[in-house]
């Protein structure tokens, strides 16, 4: 059936005038890739997007403050490791 809908969608557009471009592979939308949370920087609003980061570790990250690597969140104990680990790949430590 595909391949009966390609050639009819072509012609009906053809008749209309619409301009025809003809792609060999589908196109793929780029998914954005949100930048990663400086937690040596961000508000707890934005500390709070993370999973497992609630008001209280928010408070607890920003208090701790500054952080030389991101695992110091778990060296310092203020995040579990579980919770590090899934937010590890989100987060950065800036200087």
């Amino acid at each position: 059936m595909k391949t009966f809908l390609a050639p009819l969608m072509l012609a009906l557009a053809l008749l209309a005038g619409q301009d025809v471009v003809l792609a060999s592979e589908p196109l793929q939308l780029a998914q954005a890739k949100p930048a990663p949370i400086d937690i040596n920087r961000a508000k707890a609003e934005e500390l709070m997007t993370l999973k497992g980061i609630g008001d209280a570790r928010a408070a607890a990250i920003i208090k701790g403050r500054p952080y030389a690597r991101k695992d110091e969140l778990v060296q310092k104990k203020i995040i579990p490791e579980s919770v590090y680990n899934d937010i590890k790949d989100q987060i950065v430590a800036k200087q």
